[in-house]
């Protein structure tokens, strides 16, 4: 005759709750070593906080980002891993609605601070005059695109008015070693959770 409780050598329900949960901590776990060991960024996804990539990116979109050496076009400036939408206008590379890459950079390199996810508009050379260059609905006095203070990439949200190099933040050219790698994937919406905790 069988008893109504747990036989002896049967989990009870504590024991096989804690392992579901171990089981899940240890799957998100893997998921995410996994995601990590692909794209070769911590945090591998970021979380759209404004409107400056619409209508391609939306505020609570969530991206994943991906190195820049990993997976490297052939059109990609020098050995950055970045197409510009200058050379991706030249050849017909697109990534999300536009030509070029999306990169997220750390803004002067600071780290400390939100990084920017914009496109990568074209490369500038130090000291270079890059107005002749530049689309002139994009800046407002050619004072703001005279003179590159050094090498790098002029950057800009495909739904804000200016550069962000000639913009009210007037930021520099991004250096390679500012970007944190290229935006990838995008999933509407999700980011929204990321950006509440």
């Amino acid at each position: 005759m069988r008893a109504d409780g747990p036989e002896d050598g049967d989990p009870d329900d504590l024991t096989l709750f804690l392992r579901d949960i171990v089981t899940s901590i240890g799957a998100v776990v893997l998921l995410g070593l996994y995601i990590f060991m692909i794209s070769g960024v911590w945090p591998p996804m970021v979380a759209i906080e404004s409107g400056s990539m619409e209508p391609n990116m939306s505020q609570n979109d969530l991206v994943f980002v991906m190195e820049t050496d990993r997976f490297q076009p052939d059109a990609a400036h020098g050995d950055t891993g970045v197409v510009t939408a200058q050379q991706g206008a030249e050849i017909g590379y697109q990534q999300f609605g536009n030509s070029g890459d999306v990169i997220v950079y750390n803004p002067q390199g600071n780290e400390n601070v939100t990084p920017i996810i914009h496109r990568a508009m074209f490369w500038v050379e130090e000291g270079e005059n890059w107005c002749d260059r530049a689309n002139d609905e994009f800046y407002v006095e050619e004072e703001q695109c005279n003179s590159a203070p050094h090498a790098g990439f002029i950057t800009k949200g495909d739904h804000n008015p200016t550069y962000d190099q000639a913009g009210t933040g007037n930021l520099e050219p991004v250096k390679p070693e500012w970007i944190v790698g290229t935006a990838e994937v995008r999933v509407p919406g999700l980011g929204w959770l990321r950006l509440q905790f």
